[in-house]
């Protein structure tokens, strides 16, 4: 019997611009984009090897809406819970893919 995958959510396979702030509680400024995306997590290339387990914080920018054309971020809590080579690599990859949670999230406007 092959395996199958658990998944609780449906995955869309979206690039958006991606900023990890905080990996448990040192400061971090990695600016990327999303691999995948789905209402429980994110998949997100990244330079850092950051273990699983470890609290993320992180923002996830979303496309200017049509009625005033500014984007819109979510800021993001979640847990790493899985970290593996970067197999599709390349000069412009990062060498690590990571899935986290996506726990709590809060819109955050341009100021």
């Amino acid at each position: 019997m092959a395996d199958q995958e658990q998944r609780s959510a449906k995955r869309f396979d979206l690039r958006l611009p991606f900023e990890l702030l905080r990996s448990g509680s040192i400061p971090l400024n990695h600016r990327t984009e999303t691999r995948d995306l789905s209402s429980s997590g994110v998949k997100f290339s990244c330079e850092a090897q950051i273990p699983v387990g470890d609290a993320i914080e992180y923002l996830i920018t979303l496309p200017a809406s049509n009625r005033d054309g500014s984007s819109v971020r979510l800021r993001c809590l979640g847990t790493v819970v899985r970290l593996e080579p970067n197999q599709r690599r390349n000069s412009k990859e990062r060498p690590f893919d990571i899935a986290a949670t996506l726990e709590r999230y809060e819109f955050v406007r341009p100021e």
